[in-house]
């Protein structure tokens, strides 16, 4: 029996997704499966390859839904899981026990795991800390920025490197080692330390190109890194970390697969954030939670990125203007 487990590619929550999926499916389905792991993106255009459900079973976790008759397995927890009405009313009248949607849960690890114990009597208790953290993760439930930006934690210093991953192979050869080890463990793998302490000195001076590039006007940072030369990706809290005043945040950067907007809410930050930036996103053809969000561009599409960036900025300075 092979299964094709697809997951979120260069996020922990993806990544931890399908460990605990592989936990779950050998404990429960079938022991002596072989599964075989193919990270996704978020793109512009057609989500899912000709193919690329190629198992015997096919899963998909924390990531969109398909139609596709081939799909055997499904958990999401993003508000915006479907692509289209008709892959929503899809789901809906899918009968197999196999799909679940659960758009109430921070992190789709945590939802597998409740699906797990609620319905097929699965608890990984070895595997607690790795739920928590992705719920930690995904849900920007950090007690503060410098824990998310500082990295002193192995789940902290292991999302750098599983977002930093630019070998295809590398989240779905470290997928099987999360799905066995503590998380200190894996962070100690001698190819895990030397990405860690290779990405963390570019976090360091991503660090200075925010401060030198992002501007707070209306409670919202605005920051643009599509003409940097060798973009990566930033840290996320990095402008909550620079500028605590912040309420949200609006970035435009550029990789060789898209040009994206990610659009955010300072977990830390009292003010009352009454913007769903999902639905906003979604105006403009992305989405993502209700507390973050993104857009996925062709990576050419940078005026365009720029434009709606700029809208989406001056939708949420409205926003806390209206308080």
């Amino acid at each position: 029996m092979r299964v094709r487990v697809c997951f979120h590619d260069q996020c922990f929550d993806g990544a931890c997704s399908a460990a605990i999926f592989t936990r779950f499916y050998r404990q429960c389905v079938n022991p002596t499966a072989q599964l075989d792991y193919t990270g996704m993106m978020h793109r512009a255009g057609q989500l899912f390859d000709a193919g690329v459900f190629d198992g015997d079973e096919n899963a998909i976790v924390d990531f969109k839904y398909s139609a596709s008759p081939r799909l055997t397995w499904w958990f999401d927890h993003h508000q915006s899981a479907f692509l289209t009405e008709a892959d929503a009313e899809h789901f809906r009248r899918d009968t197999g026990g196999k799909k679940f949607y659960g758009p109430d849960f921070h992190s789709c690890t945590k939802f597998i795991a409740h699906i797990g114990a609620t319905k097929f009597d699965f608890h990984p208790a070895d595997l607690q800390e790795l739920i928590e953290w992705a719920d930690i993760v995904d849900g920007a439930l950090y007690s503060d920025p410098k824990t998310a930006v500082e990295m002193r934690d192995p789940a902290t210093q292991l999302t750098l490197v599983i977002e930093g991953a630019r070998a295809r192979d590398f989240v779905p050869r470290l997928i099987p080692e999360l799905a066995a080890k503590p998380l200190a463990e894996v962070a100690a793998l001698p190819e895990i330390r030397k990405s860690f302490e290779q990405l963390f000195n570019q976090h360091l001076k991503a660090i200075d190109v925010v401060r030198a590039h992002a501007r707070l006007d209306g409670g919202v940072v605005f920051l643009d890194t599509a003409d940097q030369e060798n973009p990566q990706a930033l840290n996320k809290f990095i402008p909550y970390y620079l500028f605590p005043e912040a309420v949200y945040s609006v970035a435009v950067s550029r990789s060789r697969e898209r040009t994206k907007i990610g659009v955010g809410s300072n977990p830390w930050n009292p003010t009352p954030k009454t913007a769903n930036l999902a639905t906003l996103c979604e105006l403009y053809g992305g989405g993502g939670h209700a507390k973050v969000a993104a857009i996925s561009l062709p990576p050419d599409a940078i005026d365009r990125a720029r434009e709606v960036a700029r809208l989406i900025a001056r939708q949420l300075q409205a926003s806390l203007e209206k308080r």
